[in-house]
């Protein structure tokens, strides 16, 4: 690597320490879309989201500079049909599909773009997207690369923090601070809101139109008396695998404790939550458990309004321990059993109580 001018150095100094003081990926994002711009004189950056639509590959910008600015697309805004088709990048296509760390091509700009895959074990699950008006040099690839390998390995490290080290899924402290954020963004009034042109309102809507589903394998305690505890870790594993098959990329799924699961549904119409859910239950009866045989799992669902987390938890919770007690292997959505006079809506105040923890088996 060639020598760095003493204001470069220490200007990237700066940014490694901003990079490695961030326990949170938006603003990680933000640090290194920043970093880049700044010492490599980048004319365009993007952090780009993979996921897909009705089976096709999909990207959309989550970090992105607009006017000289570091603009950041909060996780609750995030529309779940927008973004572009990842066909429109052949060079990002054949990059990810060779397993590259990097692809550089010229745009039909004639701008010089490199792609950078962000790698979460052997899936592509964003990318990095550095446009410059001149080729890049080989110093100044040498400085992204050490930029964007600090990048890596802290992206990581918080992966693995946020993560359940049984299955894979999103742990309860990230449950915690993401649902807490989405709710408060949530509980805004539409003034106060960001980008109030008819697009703005539209992603507004799409964020008022969340679910939670807070979700429990029937008679699991039977499993561990019966078959033995690890074979009861392999039913969670399992209906972990099948919760990440039955939901979209930018759906969230968590383990929350023990055999409870939560998932937060972006963007869906009731129908199409109800739909989701009931996929995800037959999907898991339909599944064959080695050894065990057939498992099931009960449901219980609302929409992420205006309330506080703890009551909004509390109604899914209700709506589960309705289904827990009245036959299991359902879907409940708590809206519909409060208006048919199933349930009474009750407030906590100050913590959620999962009733079924109290039944003598779940």
């Amino acid at each position: 690597m060639k020598p760095a001018k003493p204001l470069m150095m220490e200007s990237m100094l700066k940014h490694m320490v901003e990079l490695t003081g961030h326990r949170d990926h938006n603003l990680l994002d933000v640090s290194v879309i920043t970093a880049l711009h700044e010492l490599v004189g980048a004319s365009q950056a993007r952090v780009l989201e993979m996921f897909k639509v009705r089976g096709e590959d999909m990207v959309r910008p989550r970090v992105w500079i607009k006017g000289g600015k570091v603009m950041s697309l909060d996780e609750g805004l995030a529309p779940d049909q927008g973004g572009e088709a990842m066909a429109l990048y052949p060079a990002l296509v054949d990059c990810i599909a060779r397993q590259l760390r990097s692809a550089e091509e010229i745009d039909v700009n004639g701008s010089h773009v490199l792609w950078v895959p962000l790698w979460q074990n052997d899936t592509a699950t964003a990318a990095m997207q550095i446009c410059s008006d001149t080729p890049f040099a080989s110093n100044t690839l040498d400085v992204m690369e050490g930029i964007l390998s600090v990048y890596r390995n802290y992206q990581n490290l918080l992966d693995y923090s946020e993560r359940d080290s049984l299955t894979g899924l999103l742990n309860r402290k990230t449950f915690d601070e993401k649902f807490s954020k989405m709710v408060s963004y949530n509980a805004q009034p539409e003034t106060q809101l960001p980008d109030t042109d008819a697009e703005g309102r539209r992603q507004v809507a799409e964020i008022r139109s969340q679910w939670l589903a807070v979700v429990d394998i029937d008679h699991f305690k039977r499993v561990n008396d019966q078959f033995g505890h690890l074979y009861g870790d392999e039913v969670l594993i399992l209906v972990a695998n099948v919760l990440r098959s039955s939901f979209r990329a930018q759906d969230r799924v968590f383990r929350f404790g023990g055999e409870e699961f939560v998932v937060l549904l972006r963007s869906s119409s009731l129908d199409d939550a109800r739909k989701a859910f009931e996929r995800f239950r037959s999907n898991i009866e339909a599944h064959n458990f080695p050894q065990v045989g057939t498992v099931t799992v009960s449901v219980g669902f609302v929409n992420i309004n205006g309330e506080t987390p703890v009551v909004i938890l509390g109604h899914a919770d209700q709506a589960l321990y309705y289904g827990k007690t009245h036959g299991r292997n359902q879907v409940c959505y708590y809206d519909e059993l409060v208006s048919n006079g199933l349930l009474h809506s009750e407030v906590a105040n100050d913590s959620v109580e999962f009733f079924f923890d109290d039944l003598a088996e779940s």
